[in-house]
């Protein structure tokens, strides 16, 4: 179990990134939710002991995080949103050399590790080549490959699927999910259906505070009633962003399609409108919207 408590951290130049986050993350996958320049990355370094926070603790079956660093990462793995790699190394000599850096000396169970590791993210056949010129995907499976070095118990995975082409996309998920049956392994991502396939668990982080969290299920159930869909013409989308609370808006067959939250279940906000099951991007949007409308009022 990864307990965060009251985690908050600003930098120097003022900006107030994380403000009393609290989460309780148990075995399994679980999604971190927010739009860009929510805080995500910063709680994922946070986490991987790569800053220390201004204020709050994080605990890691009993270990104090960031008292111990040191014994958090003989047991992590992580995948930053960017990682760099030496231009003209492969895969294999890449990979034996983080073997090294991971504490693994013996030269047979290096080799054993590495390739291991590369027949489970399936880079065998071109573990000659060099990682820079890997595509996109490879490149991800890869840094999940370094990630598993040592058999971690923490797996942190900061927007691993952002540029991938959907058959990419799909492989790295399938891998996430085997790899997330037995430890922690927290997916912070922008990408709502990557959190909805994999994850039986998830929250929101706007602005550096969680504003949403539990199962897929349990937030999607609290919209029940409240998401109506109408296609429209384009142009009379602002006049629809005025009169309803449209939370999104899809050009589909030459028509837009807007998507409304009711202000009471069951309730259409206007001839033309029907209901529409809501889903987890419902929720992500409705919590966007909503909050924005704080902001404004």
């Amino acid at each position: 179990m990864l307990t965060i408590s009251h985690l908050s951290h600003t930098y120097p130049n003022g900006t107030r990134a994380l403000d009393d986050v609290s989460l309780d993350i148990p075995p399994g996958m679980f999604g971190l939710l927010g739009p860009n320049g929510a805080g995500k990355s910063s709680l994922m370094r946070c986490l991987a002991t790569l800053q220390l926070p201004s204020s709050g603790s994080v605990r890691f079956d009993g270990l104090d995080v960031l008292a111990q660093p040191e014994a958090l990462r003989a047991t992590l793995g992580y995948l930053p949103q960017d990682f760099g790699v030496y231009p003209r190394v492969s895969a294999e000599d890449m990979l034996d050399h983080l073997v090294v850096l991971k504490g693994v000396a013996g030269r047979g169970e290096r080799r054993a590790t590495v390739e291991a590791l590369l027949r489970q993210v399936n880079l065998w056949d071109v573990r000659k080549k060099a990682v820079a010129g890997y595509s996109g995907g490879m490149r991800q499976r890869f840094g999940i490959a370094q990630a598993l070095i040592g058999n971690p118990r923490l797996i942190i995975v900061d927007e691993p699927t952002a540029g991938l082409d959907p058959e990419e996309r799909n492989r790295f998920n399938d891998l996430l999910v085997t790899i997330g049956e037995q430890v922690v392994v927290i997916l912070s991502t922008h990408i709502v259906d990557d959190v909805t396939d994999l994850c039986p668990r998830t929250a929101i982080l706007v602005g550096g505070r969680i504003v949403e969290s539990g199962t897929p299920a349990e937030l999607i159930a609290a919209l029940a009633g409240r998401i109506w869909q109408a296609g429209i013409d384009k142009a009379d989308l602002p006049a629809a962003r005025e009169r309803h609370a449209v939370i999104a808006a899809r050009l589909r067959a030459g028509r837009t399609v807007v998507r409304v939250l009711a202000d009471e279940p069951g309730r259409c906000p206007a001839p033309g409108f029907e209901p529409a099951e809501p889903t987890l991007e419902d929720v992500y949007f409705s919590t966007l919207h909503r909050l924005r409308a704080r902001q404004e009022a």
